[in-house]
């Protein structure tokens, strides 16, 4: 979800560039990107396990609706969200997925920890994900109350969880479109004008 709807890509901004440049890549492909054959690693965090657990069900979800066989799915469980990075640094390099979707909660408390412990997670998956070139979502609440981590982990279509699936899809799906076009012999190069 977008803070504002002025934010959101113009539906026909992707089909408007297509017809302007040489190469122009896309996850989705009507689907929402999903190929069966990706396959998926979660690494999700013990600690708010509640929010954990409806976030995960939320994406399983998802990947079941986009075709994804969960048989071929991987979960790992983590102690806490400052743990995820080494988690997911491990699945990233173990060559059994194609991405890895990161789940857990990080509610502000009465401590100095939530600054630590939210910043220090996003910035290691950042680093997992440019380091092996595995796409590394984060699919992490930070949030102020409980409250707003329950909202944000509802069984709806606004599961933070559900989101992060379809990214993972969408993001495999564009970096092996992008291998794929890489192939050719003239990747984003046209000649003549259009």
């Amino acid at each position: 979800m977008t803070s504002s709807d002025l934010t959101l890509l113009p539906i026909e901004a992707k089909a408007r560039v297509a017809a302007r440049v040489g190469t122009s890549l896309d996850g989705a492909d009507g689907t929402g990107g999903a190929s069966p054959a990706i396959r998926i690693g979660f690494a999700c965090a013990e600690f708010n396990g509640g929010i954990t657990d409806r976030l995960l069900t939320g994406a399983l979800d998802a990947l079941e609706e986009a075709g994804c066989d969960l048989a071929g799915v991987m979960v790992a469980w983590a102690p806490g969200a400052f743990e995820l990075p080494v988690v997911a640094q491990r699945m990233a390099t173990s060559g059994a997925v194609d991405a890895v979707i990161c789940l857990g909660a990080v509610i502000r408390g009465d401590t100095g920890h939530y600054e630590l412990v939210a910043g220090e997670c996003a910035s290691g998956l950042q680093r997992v994900q440019l380091d092996t070139g595995v796409p590394v979502i984060f699919g992490v609440l930070t949030t102020e109350t409980v409250d707003q981590a329950l909202i944000r982990s509802e069984a709806d279509g606004s599961n933070k969880g559900r989101e992060a699936a379809r990214t993972a899809l969408e993001t495999a799906s564009v970096l092996a479109a992008v291998t794929s076009a890489s192939s050719g012999s003239r990747v984003g190069f046209a000649t003549g004008r259009r």
